[in-house]
């Protein structure tokens, strides 16, 4: 196109919608792709499923299971918000896990970047530094890069005495690489003033989108600060943060054991080092939308039956629901739960005489 004129009623898209466009039919062609190869990984790796077995392992769920699997996804939670308390000061970890879990809700249900508001205007509300907010997000994700990248290693640990293939050892191989990478990358972010000034330009534009006033010199400048600031509390805050992510995949992979065993299937079929083993392997399929809905799901599926026998098929099928409702739905209603909270107590605060003080 070389810039004549557009014809009235059609032609080129506005510069800020073309792109849109392209990024949703992006997405649609991802979709369907994905949604090919799951149809093609259930075929080939189970076969056809018994459908009224799994609704009967289903059935045989007792109502005090409850308890444990939301027990179990409060802790994966809570620790998922240790390491922003490490980076925000003031932010304590009930207010760190009401943000996490009201932006993954906004995430999921809106378009972004709505999720990056809601987290701004949660910040704002508390008196907290918003730069330093979303600075400490941005710091967590690349931290839990690492984390997912790294888990394999562990898993092949505990898979050792399960028979591996070289397959498997490649992949670990692989995943160890990754994370050593983005570990570099993040103590590189740490020394390199240019990286950081990226780093805050980009997310000025990205809240700049719903918030006009946003000025990105001003948070690349703020952002290239708060890398000198926050240096040495990173080095001081990245072992415990590393270690409550590692203990956050654990609690995930908790709950699809409790799932596993609450619908019957014993530890004799499939003990706990292949279940959390075969976890942590393929844990960095939650890289894909929705944690990896779907392709992760039928990996686990294949593999637990073809190491538990074709007659636990129908009980880690039925588990693997079970682990997806409480994962993602139950997540998500803590999420509305979370943001309920806060905006009924930002209206108190609105209400309140005087200055806000919390």
């Amino acid at each position: 196109m070389t810039g004549a004129a557009v014809p009235a009623g059609g032609g080129a898209l506005p510069p800020s919608r073309a792109p849109r466009r392209r990024r949703r039919w992006l997405r649609v062609a991802v979709t369907l792709v994905a949604a090919a190869l799951l149809h093609r990984l259930v075929t080939r790796l189970v076969g056809t499923v018994d459908w009224a077995a799994v609704g009967a392992a289903l059935g045989s769920l007792e109502a005090w299971v409850v308890l444990p699997l939301v027990g179990a996804l409060l802790l994966r939670q809570v620790l998922n918000a240790v390491p922003l308390t490490r980076f925000l000061p003031g932010l304590g970890i009930a207010r760190s896990t009401q943000n996490d879990l009201t932006a993954n809700l906004v995430a999921t249900l809106a378009p972004p970047p709505a999720d990056i508001a809601v987290r701004v205007a949660m910040f704002r509300s508390w008196g907290l530094d918003p730069v330093l907010g979303m600075a400490g997000v941005t710091l967590n994700s690349v931290q839990f890069y690492v984390v997912r990248f790294a888990v394999p290693v562990l898993g092949l640990g505990l898979l050792a005495g399960h028979g591996l293939e070289r397959r498997h050892w490649l992949v670990g191989a692989l995943c160890a690489l990754a994370a050593a990478v983005v570990l570099a990358g993040l103590a590189l972010l740490l020394r390199d003033e240019r990286l950081a000034a990226w780093v805050g330009t980009t997310a000025g534009r990205a809240v700049r989108v719903v918030r006009r006033g946003t000025d990105p010199g001003e948070w690349s400048a703020r952002t290239v600060r708060l890398r000198a600031e926050t240096s040495t509390g990173l080095r001081s805050g990245l072992v415990p943060s590393l270690a409550a992510l590692t203990g956050m995949v654990l609690a995930d992979a908790a709950i699809l054991l409790l799932a596993l065993r609450a619908v019957g299937v014993r530890g004799d079929d499939l003990p706990l080092t292949l279940v959390l083993g075969v976890f942590l392997l393929c844990y960095p399929l939650t890289i894909l939308p929705l944690f990896g809905f779907g392709v992760l799901d039928a990996l686990l599926l294949g593999w637990f039956t073809a190491s538990g026998g074709q007659e636990v098929e129908a009980g880690v099928l039925a588990a693997t629901v079970v682990w997806r409702v409480v994962t993602l739905l139950g997540t998500l209603a803590l999420g509305a739960v979370a943001l309920g909270l806060w905006r009924a107590g930002d209206r108190r605060g609105a209400r309140a005489p005087g200055p806000a003080g919390r």
